[in-house]
């Protein structure tokens, strides 16, 4: 979230997917709709808004997850006791309010599952989960408008290049790519995350707003992984990627002291929230991480260049000297390469006088 994040050219088609959901996790826990309700003829409008959308419901509730079909899956739903299906549904309805909970007095947001049985939580979750796994790599009902079609509609590799576009910093395709979450290289392998996991709120599989496009190394544990993006149901001090964004509201410092870069907000209102990210991330550690590689490599590269001038019976390095090349090598930094904000960080340490004199004696020992 250190950089801009915004929503890409195919969101319509996302929200579009999010309502098809929405509507039918309603409908199946409907008091009214039994197993034998789920056919190409019962999914027609008005369950769903349209004909298009119907079709490919039915085709997408044929494709088998672990050799069972889907179908399967939604029938055990539609079968549930009415008082579970009363559950399911309050829970569908108050975490499709993910939206409202960056808003002012945010409804209560749950922390656990619904109480249905086990096997129908499962069921529905897998239900819910591969409209991401299956749909979406496979091609939603939706142009990128949100307009209903039969075929070439948006699919998960649409999804990735249309997020690379919109955030790629350096418009030579052939630039390196910065991850929006910690800044660094997204690399060639980028994951598509879940914000808030889907596996805990499967619901929101498809959301537009839940979908980000980030380094692996962010995505994957002891990072990001399956933690929480909330303190027990309050969203209150966490950024988001889209309802709340951070981009602007944090900030890295050097501490010579401990020799770690840290990270902290802007405005102090903000703190709890960059605590909160930079514990979801691992940020500080990772920025001094890079911090420390890079500055080893400057130091690599006086002291080859000392060692250079010692054998040449040259003069060594000067103090206006070692100024000069660290004010070339900041006034060089590119806010569209990776780890920016660590880089210059790390150049306002590196010109401190007391560093220069450091860096200076450790060059007098090279031979």
């Amino acid at each position: 979230m250190l950089k801009p994040i915004h929503r890409v050219t195919c969101y319509p088609a996302l929200v579009a997917c999010q309502h098809l959901m929405q509507r039918f996790a309603l409908w199946l826990c409907a008091p009214g709709t039994l197993a034998a309700n789920l056919t190409s003829a019962g999914l027609q409008p008005p369950v769903v808004l349209s004909a298009i959308e119907a079709d490919w419901l039915w085709v997408f509730l044929q494709s088998k997850k672990d050799k069972q079909p889907l179908l399967e899956r939604a029938q055990l739903v539609a079968a549930m006791p009415v008082a579970q299906k009363v559950a399911l549904a309050a829970w569908v309805q108050a975490v499709s309010t993910l939206a409202t909970q960056f808003q002012a007095a945010p409804p209560p947001w749950p922390v656990t599952v619904p109480q249905i049985e086990p096997a129908s939580w499962a069921a529905f979750r897998t239900l819910m989960e591969a409209f991401y796994d299956k749909g979406f790599h496979a091609g939603l009902p939706y142009a990128e408008d949100g307009t209903p079609v039969a075929a070439g509609g948006v699919t998960y590799a649409l999804f990735v290049d249309a997020f690379r576009v919109a955030h790629r910093l350096n418009p030579d395709p052939h630039a390196r790519q910065v991850c929006v979450l910690c800044g660094g290289p997204l690399g060639d392998t980028p994951h598509v995350d879940h914000w808030v996991i889907k596996s805990s709120f499967p619901l929101l599989s498809m959301c537009g707003d839940n979908l980000t496009l980030i380094c692996s190394t962010c995505n994957e544990a002891p990072n990001k992984g399956d933690k929480p993006v909330h303190s027990a149901g309050s969203f209150a001090d966490w950024f988001h990627p889209y309802l709340r964004p951070g981009n602007s509201a944090l900030q890295l410092g050097y501490d010579r002291h401990v020799a770690a870069v840290h990270c902290s907000a802007v405005a102090p209102a903000d703190q709890p929230k960059a605590t909160n990210l930079d514990g979801l991330l691992n940020l500080a550690s990772r920025w001094t991480r890079e911090f420390k590689a890079e500055y080893a490599k400057h130091q690599d590269v006086l002291r080859r260049s000392e060692r250079r001038r010692v054998r040449a019976a040259q003069a060594r390095h000067t103090l206006q000297e070692l100024g000069t090349y660290v004010q070339q090598w900041v006034g060089g930094l590119s806010p569209s390469e990776p780890h920016h904000e660590v880089h210059s960080t790390l150049g306002q340490a590196m010109i401190e006088p007391a560093r220069m004199q450091a860096w200076l004696a450790e060059l007098a020992t090279v031979r």
